[in-house]
């Protein structure tokens, strides 16, 4: 995984808040958030917590008071100013070494971050360290790109005009971690001794150019991008629109989104 894989620096928060999280972040958290509450935790630690959209389900959901962190100290920042709870800590940290004491946190929750563990197993077992007795681990993952059809589009059309320098971020990262056995033997291999992986469906809705804006300019496809020798970030952009327009037609569009959502205790 190179630096930039996990970079989300520059305008990606704003766009990744503006457009993604409603586009694709917003149903799974509802859904994770629901996991993490259903155990009535008093005290839970969130990883990879973005711009704080599972925060926010999770404080409107429940009483928990709730340690978010991050690695990316910007997405923290858009993160505090969309929840200003005071049940909310904010914090920049690594998830794979937390700076938590042992058996600290009723539940810990990660949405859609550990596709970017360079170690899932030391993740994992990070999570397990920091949860109390029968405090529980709750994880969304994405499934594989070709089970996020309007993604896959967008892939494939940019690496037909790629040339000879594929863009590969898209299908090493965010989809890169989609075989549920490796998620649960992972989570096992960290020391927990009770799992289950889900496999969730839902909807993106928007239209062509949110669509491809989303995709391009709110990740850190958008690092992956700026850096290639043909194409640039607008070029990238419009590719992408046309290729969604040929698939879905102009206006607001259905896609299929798929994810895996797993618990572990």
């Amino acid at each position: 995984m190179g630096s930039s894989d996990s970079a989300f620096v520059g305008r990606i928060p704003e766009i990744y808040e503006r457009l993604l999280v409603p586009l694709v972040f917003a149903e799974p958290a509802r859904h994770l958030a629901a996991a993490v509450l259903e155990g009535d935790p008093q005290d839970v630690l969130e990883t990879a917590a973005g711009t704080g959209v599972l925060t926010r389900a999770l404080v409107a959901g429940g009483a928990a008071s709730i340690t978010a962190t991050d690695l990316n100290e910007p997405m923290l920042a858009a993160a505090q100013v969309l929840c200003p709870s005071e049940r909310v800590r904010w914090e920049v940290a690594d998830a794979l070494a937390l700076p938590v004491p042992d058996a600290s946190y009723d539940a810990v929750a990660c949405q859609f971050g550990v596709m970017f563990f360079p170690d899932k197993v030391r993740g994992y077992a990070e999570a397990r360290r920091v949860l109390r007795p029968g405090g529980s681990f709750h994880l969304n993952a994405w499934d594989r790109v070709e089970a996020n059809p309007a993604w896959c589009v967008v892939s494939d059309a940019l690496n037909a005009a790629a040339g000879e320098a594929p863009l590969l971020f898209l299908r090493r990262m965010p989809y890169g971690y989609h075989d549920p056995d490796v998620i649960g033997r992972h989570l096992e291999q960290a020391g927990f001794e009770e799992t289950t992986v889900e496999r969730m469906t839902g909807t993106s809705v928007a239209d062509a150019a949110t669509t491809a804006t989303a995709i391009c300019q709110g990740t850190p496809l958008r690092s992956e991008i700026e850096a290639h020798p043909v194409l640039d970030v607008e070029q990238a952009t419009e590719i992408a629109t046309e290729a969604l327009l040929r698939e879905y037609g102009a206006g607001t569009f259905e896609a299929a989104i798929s994810w895996f959502q797993a618990s572990a205790s």
